[in-house]
């Protein structure tokens, strides 16, 4: 089979890889029809990510269909349908009896395309398939379902439960990249009095519009400002980081009121400063967090009865040989308006985005 692989920084290629097989009596072979390409992906073939060795095949987010399971796999079978979640699970260590997946001690967490062979194949093996595979209602196409493996999770969890959004609350969500808008689309389930999104630019902000955004805001031009008068001064109830830059995460901190809640979505790669000397008094909660996956059978249910905008995100689509086009497409996102690149699945229509 062929799949997407990592041979160190800058280099990469689609490429023969061995077929997968069952390795333990949990696993799952799952024939893969549809990818898509996550932010992390990038920061791996960029070489941030030490731990992801030469050779591995990259991706944490699938939908396909089951060819083969372990004798110890239950709750699925060949011929299903299914969801490649992000995070997998072993179910019986301490973190996994808490619903705490992405903290699994039992060989789960986030081990696709990280440290194990991932999902941008034609074939994937899937640890622990009873917890880390999710059937799927006949009513999702491969398209709209492929955003729920992480994105949407990630923004629900991390972000918006959280964050703990309520009916009345003013949310403001600090970057409009894909796990932004699942952030405002996801908010908006909660009844907030309003949703302001945050970003350099003017495609995304246009697309956090059509997503359920009530003001948009350019990050260039003090946004703490705007916030301030929509609110009387008070700031937001919540803020949501999804940039995972230390300037984007200050700027959360001067947003939110005291006794609300900055949520942080985005992956830093370097410190940020923590400004105690103005929070303490505040009384503000601050959250970080990797996606555990619990709410992905909520999720799915929502999606399927048509409550989550999951393939308006989806501005490329391509071919599975095309996968190299593909990540080049969503690595000059600033240069073609991509917002979450599909590789396979069925095509539905997108959000029109202009280029930034």
């Amino acid at each position: 089979m062929k799949g997407f692989v990592f041979h160190g920084s800058g280099r990469s290629a689609w490429e023969e890889v061995p077929d997968p097989g069952i390795k333990e009596a949990t696993d799952a072979i799952v024939r893969v029809d549809a990818v898509t390409i996550c932010g992390t992906d990038l920061h791996i073939l960029k070489g941030d990510v030490p731990e992801v060795r030469p050779g591995t095949v990259l991706g944490h987010e699938a939908v396909g269909e089951i060819v083969e399971v372990g004798g110890d796999v239950r709750t699925v079978r060949p011929g299903d349908r299914v969801l490649v979640s992000c995070i997998t699970g072993c179910g019986r260590c301490r973190y996994c009896r808490e619903g705490m997946y992405g903290q699994c001690r039992g060989g789960g967490g986030w081990v696709l395309g990280h440290l194990i062979d991932g999902t941008q194949a034609e074939y994937v093996r899937v640890p622990y398939a009873d917890l880390s595979v999710h059937p799927l209602p006949g009513s999702l196409d491969s398209e709209q379902a492929v955003l729920l493996a992480d994105i949407f999770p990630t923004a629900y969890e991390v972000g918006v439960l959280n964050g703990r959004v309520r009916p009345g609350d003013t949310v403001a969500v600090v970057g409009a990249g894909p796990v932004g808008l699942a952030a405002i689309a996801t908010a908006r389930l909660f009844a907030p009095e309003r949703v302001v999104a945050v970003d350099l630019a003017a495609g995304r902000l246009e697309a956090a519009k059509a997503l359920g955004a009530d003001t948009v805001a350019d990050a260039r031009e003090a946004p703490e400002d705007l916030i301030a008068d929509l609110t009387d001064g008070l700031g937001a109830d919540v803020v949501i980081e999804a940039v995972g830059l230390p300037e984007t995460f200050e700027v959360c901190t001067r947003m939110v009121r005291p006794g609300g809640h900055v949520a942080n979505v985005g992956v830093h790669g370097k410190p940020a400063t923590l400004h105690l000397e103005d929070l303490w008094i505040k009384n503000v909660t601050i959250t970080t967090g990797l996606v555990d996956t619990h709410s992905t059978p909520t999720l799915l249910r929502m999606a399927a009865a048509g409550r989550l905008p999951t393939s308006q995100l989806v501005t490329h689509t391509f071919p599975m040989e095309q996968m190299e086009e593909a990540y080049d497409v969503f690595a000059r996102a600033a240069d073609t308006g991509a917002l979450k690149v599909v590789l396979g699945g069925q095509r539905h229509d997108a959000l029109a985005v202009p280029a930034a």
